[in-house]
């Protein structure tokens, strides 16, 4: 999916890593939320308070997911799922165009 349509957007974005990371948040009529963001080249760890599925559009990556030894290579067009209440790495080679969607369970 390329665009959302009845949706409300967060104006203000949300900086991290001294601006390499940003991402503004929008909310849909069903109550769910997603983030749509940035990432420069750099390496980053976020925790979770829950379930996140993040959507690739551009970028190539590495993710280190919780209580995996191994990394991940990620590329545009592919997804990768972190449990609520987690951590994950990211390795980013490129910049990387992202779509997180939070999950309630």
């Amino acid at each position: 999916m390329s665009e959302f349509s009845n949706v409300n957007v967060q104006k203000e974005a949300n900086i991290y890593f001294g601006g390499k990371v940003i991402s503004t948040s929008i909310s849909f009529q069903d109550g769910s939320k997603k983030t749509l963001g940035v990432m420069l080249k750099g390496e980053y760890e976020f925790n979770t308070e829950q379930k996140e599925i993040m959507e690739i559009m551009t970028g190539k990556l590495q993710v280190l997911l919780p209580n995996k030894s191994e990394w991940i290579n990620i590329k545009s067009g592919e997804t990768f799922e972190v449990p609520k209440n987690s951590s994950f790495k990211l390795k980013i080679h490129d910049l990387t165009n992202y779509c997180c969607e939070y999950i309630d369970e």
